[in-house]
């Protein structure tokens, strides 16, 4: 990463990647919310489960990586976002923004240590009919950009995982996915 540029922290359970996923990426990046960004596929979230191998995840997000995208390796064992950004806070020399889906607003005051997150720039990309400004209005932050005119695709991991679609999955991430055998179920 290069230093002093505004580098975007996404962090998902990618569990498969998906052309959402991408789209939010290439959006803020062509917009100029961001000049580079970081995706940190998780470990293992408190509340997922059914996750593929982290290894399978990166290797099917590194189908995506390029000089202004990249993958990380390093901090996939974070449980927390709060401890994730205040590490890599330590390694880069950039203006962190965390992106976040409108559903995750919903919530943020029941994460761990929100208001340490609350020092960082929070790119919230929309995400259905969540009205984000009746969320974020009670934090006080001017820390916050909300991104209203993102064309969302309405497409959730959990469904693709039952019905793995081309429509909504990339060639290369299909590809591994069916080489290694992901997702198929036990009957």
């Amino acid at each position: 990463m290069t230093t002093g540029t505004k580098l975007g922290i996404y962090i998902g359970s990618f569990n498969p990647p998906h052309k959402g996923h991408i789209k939010v990426v290439r959006y803020l990046l062509e917009k100029k919310y961001i000049d580079q960004v970081l995706i940190v596929p998780t470990l293992n979230y408190w509340d997922k489960n059914n996750l593929v191998d982290i290894n399978d995840r990166i290797n099917m997000l590194k189908t995506y990586e390029n000089d202004i995208i990249k993958i990380d390796t390093d901090f996939n064992e974070y449980i927390y976002t709060v401890e994730l950004i205040k590490e890599l806070s330590k390694k880069y020399n950039d203006e962190l923004y965390l992106i976040l889906g409108a559903d995750n607003i919903v919530n943020f005051d029941k994460w761990k240590d929100y208001q340490e997150l609350l020092k960082y720039k929070i790119i919230i990309v929309n995400r259905g009919d969540i009205d984000i400004n009746s969320y974020i209005s009670k934090y006080n932050s001017n820390n916050f950009i909300v991104i209203n005119d993102f064309e969302n695709i309405d497409i959730s991991s959990t469904k693709l995982r039952n019905n793995l679609d081309s429509k909504y999955i990339d060639k290369e991430v299909l590809d591994y996915i069916k080489e290694h055998k992901l997702y198929e179920r036990s009957n």
